[in-house]
């Protein structure tokens, strides 16, 4: 009694049914029991009278294991852990706030304003501050200003790498603080 399965798409590389390369290999039942060392004809048989895929499970192995069980909807459920695992995943992106050496009271509170709903939002924001001309020599100054602009989101923020020169440009980053739920 032949028995007709119909194969599901697959990668050509799955080793599932006649995909298989392998001469022989350890059969375990979809129940979990072990069939012992069967060559690959005959656990295809095996696996078609019982109306299942026979599915290379560890080629690596010595021998190697194949496991008989519904192919298309072990596909299914591992492309439904795959799409929960993304949407669990955070995107996070660093959005930059310039500053000048000369900054006014007012635009920096306007600038801190902004990088604040930024990192409300869960993203970083990345400081950079480009000194022009001689202000080269006051880099002091420049790195006063970026701390200062540090100092005023830290309660929500934490300095993520410290402030550093990067030819005329100062730059540091922040990133939110984890809150307690987060892990």
């Amino acid at each position: 009694m032949e028995v007709e399965h119909i194969s599901s798409t697959r990668k050509p590389d799955e080793m599932v049914n006649d995909g298989i390369k392998l001469k022989e290999m350890l059969v375990i039942t979809d129940k979990g029991e072990k069939l012992g060392l069967l060559p690959k004809a005959k656990a295809i048989d095996e696996a078609y009278k019982r109306g299942l895929d026979l599915v290379v499970v560890s080629a690596e192995s010595n021998p190697p294991v194949a496991k008989m069980m519904d192919y298309s909807k072990f596909r299914f459920e591992q492309q439904k852990k795959l799409k929960e695992m993304k949407k669990k995943q955070k995107i996070v992106t660093v959005q930059e706030i310039q500053l000048s050496p000369t900054i006014e009271k007012h635009d920096f509170e306007t600038k801190a304003r902004k990088a604040q709903t930024i990192l409300d939002k869960g993203n970083k924001v990345k400081i950079t501050l480009r000194l022009k001309g001689r202000m080269i020599v006051h880099q002091e100054l420049a790195k006063e200003v970026i701390a200062k602009f540090v100092e005023a989101l830290a309660e929500t923020s934490t300095l993520e790498n410290e402030i550093k020169l990067d030819g005329k440009l100062l730059f540091a980053t922040i990133a939110p603080k984890k809150q307690k739920g987060d892990n």
